[in-house]
């Protein structure tokens, strides 16, 4: 799962979850422009097992957290300044190869060149169990159903799923509508493994975090984890910890 090679850069030219747009409009009387992705919204479960008392977690790897690593360590262009004194000391000006070095995937081969991979580690995020708003004949319950049994393993009813809230993600770039629910599982609805479907390219590692523990990992900057799962144990916290007459009958 954590075996990551043979990267490469290219350009995305077609796609059936991102598609990038520029919109002009006026603002006061300021015309303005913004690039911006148009995506599909999604939802998010907050699963805490009664038997355990324990929040149930996925691990995965995002090359888009590994790719911005890699982007951080890179080593910083010169400056505009030293390029001309390269220049005027005989450095050759001519431009390389588009094989070689020009194109995102020279680019990519020149960051393997000049600094070594990021450990696959990097790119690996704890997350809250998720999916895109992608069926039109399913609810938003109905939905964040499948996505507990197909990525954790865990079968519920949907009259079990408890909405928390919604709200914009990416709001700079995508301002997508991500919906979160509250769901308790038990033991007994354990019927398989979790992990996603691997045909669709999911490779989902299922995680335990301990109740006592949850606020400890909410705010440990050294575990890399999105937002939802900081703000949802927060809200556990405050919902649910006072009156801690948790059912098991689930």
């Amino acid at each position: 799962m954590e075996q990551i090679n043979e990267i490469q850069v290219v350009p995305c030219t077609n796609s059936n979850y991102l598609k990038p747009f520029r919109v002009h409009y006026s603002q006061n009387g300021t015309k303005k422009s913004w690039d911006f992705m148009r995506t599909h919204d999604s939802v998010s479960v907050l699963i805490f097992n009664t038997t355990s008392h324990c929040f149930i977690l996925v691990k995965q790897f995002r090359p888009a957290v590994y790719m911005c690593e890699w982007e951080r360590t890179k080593p910083k262009a010169p400056e505009p300044a030293e390029q001309v004194v390269e220049e005027a000391e005989g450095a050759t000006a001519t431009a390389a190869p588009e094989t070689s070095s020009g194109g995102p995937q020279g680019e990519a081969l020149a960051m393997g060149r000049e600094n070594p991979e990021p450990p696959a580690s990097a790119g690996m995020t704890y997350e809250l169990c998720a999916g895109l708003v992608d069926k039109a004949d399913l609810s938003l319950e109905e939905i964040a159903r499948q996505e507990v049994l197909e990525e954790c393993g865990y079968d519920v009813p949907v009259a079990k799923l408890r909405r928390i809230t919604s709200y914009r993600s990416g709001v700079g770039v995508t301002g997508a509508k991500q919906t979160m629910f509250y769901v308790e599982v038990s033991d007994e609805n354990r019927v398989g493994e979790g992990g996603g479907k691997p045909q669709e390219g999911e490779l989902i590692e299922v995680v335990k975090v301990p109740l006592h523990e949850a606020m400890t990992f909410a705010y440990d900057e050294s575990i890399p984890k999105t937002m939802g799962v900081i703000f949802s144990f927060i809200w556990f916290h405050n919902n649910m910890s006072p009156k801690y007459k948790i059912s098991t009958n689930v």
